[in-house]
């Protein structure tokens, strides 16, 4: 069996490297962003009395700040990560940062997400995508032998994690909630977690979610206005249904860049949580998918350095890394979906895509985590030695 799998891999093209894959993937999409966000806010910022290219330069700034973060977290030691003490330290400043945007920010929208600080506004729920991970992994990791015996092991890791989800969902924040349970339970599932457990979480997260829909009558409108778009078009229905009208208006080739009659004003955010659905207006199915095909290869990229990592038994680098992969994933699917109308709209940009500085930040840094884990991981099988860090 093993000597036809072999035989099997030798005839097929050698694959290229998942950085080569993740880097010029991000580029492209990176570019094709820059491109489409020119387009869309250009009506937006025109409106507010802004600059035309107001939203391009920002988002070019915040690439280029991302790079640079990136760069700087691949040159730091990997047991900065991995230190209890700093990832404790990155834990509580996250909270005290949800507190302090639950009682400072201003509402926007219905929601409070954005503590604004010296001039500059800062999405604490981002943040939370990063240290999060790393608290998971921590966790999981340091307590790896009694995971899969210990009833409360996996529970005492739900502590950790509760006042984070329930800041989020008192924002109201349901997307980036939902991707961190998501998160919190596969890096707990593949860590070794009984399913009993895995299953129990699972339900309490979804009893909290419920709970919280059903408290707010905005909430519940939104939820299910995705059942029928065209049943309020001109209320709770609006926004969803001028991103279907968008899709529809592009077909498979799209009416051309800078095009588009939905960014006019009517499709609010265009530029930021729907900007996918501008790209199927003006450049069409084919500018669709070739925006989640790059999506897919960054993805698909994030978990190859994961599994290189598993296999060299470094399984806090597989595991941050898997979980990142997990991030990215999960945005990807709800933002998609709400754009499309299969789930309901929830706020939550699309990755390396729409326009937005505190998430591109975080997501670049993110990257160049990955990319440490891979240089790291590289080094290793060239000394031959393996460390279970």
């Amino acid at each position: 069996m093993f000597a036809f799998s072999e035989k099997f891999s030798a005839v097929l093209p050698k694959l290229p490297s998942a950085r080569a894959t993740l880097m010029v993937s991000l580029f492209l999409l990176l570019s094709t962003s820059l491109l489409m966000i020119a387009s869309a806010s250009i009506p937006f910022a025109m409106n507010n009395g802004l600059h035309p290219m107001r939203f391009f330069w920002s988002q070019l700034l915040y690439v280029g700040l991302g790079v640079i973060g990136a760069a700087v977290i691949y040159r730091l030691p990997m047991n900065l990560f991995r230190n209890f003490n700093n990832i404790l330290i990155m834990y509580l400043g996250l909270v005290v940062l949800l507190i302090l945007t639950l009682i400072f920010a201003d509402s926007i929208n219905g929601s409070k997400r954005w503590l604004n600080v010296a001039g500059f506004s800062i999405q604490a729920a981002e943040i939370a995508k990063m240290v999060m991970v790393f608290v998971a992994a921590e966790y999981v990791v340091r307590r790896s032998a009694e995971m899969r015996d210990a009833i409360w092991t996996g529970w005492r890791l739900l502590i950790w994690y509760a006042p984070v989800i329930f800041a989020l969902i008192f924002q109201p924040d349901f997307g980036s909630s939902a991707v961190l349970g998501a998160t919190l339970l596969v890096i707990a599932f593949i860590g070794g977690s009984p399913v009993r457990d895995y299953m129990v979480i699972f339900g309490l997260f979804f009893s909290a979610a419920v709970a919280a829909i059903l408290m707010s009558d905005y909430r519940r409108e939104r939820l299910f206005s995705f059942v029928d778009p065209f049943d309020d078009i001109q209320d709770t229905d609006y926004q969803l249904a001028r991103s279907l009208i968008a899709f529809g208006r592009g077909e498979f080739s799209g009416v051309g860049y800078g095009d588009s009659v939905q960014k006019l004003s009517h499709l609010p955010e265009a530029h930021t949580d729907f900007l996918i659905a501008i790209t199927g207006e003006e450049l069409g199915f084919i500018g669709v998918v070739f925006v989640l095909v790059l999506e897919a290869l960054i993805v698909l990229s994030i978990m190859r350095i994961s599994l290189a990592a598993l296999k060299r038994n470094q399984l806090y680098l597989s595991y941050t890394v898997f979980g990142f992969g997990t991030v990215f994933f999960g945005q990807v699917c709800i933002n998609i979906g709400m754009n499309m109308g299969i789930l309901p709209t929830k706020g939550l940009t699309l990755p390396f895509y729409s326009f937005g500085g505190s998430a591109m930040l975080v997501s670049l840094a993110m990257i160049g985590y990955i990319l440490k884990v891979d240089a790291e991981s590289v080094g290793i099988e060239r000394r031959g030695n393996s460390r279970s860090y």
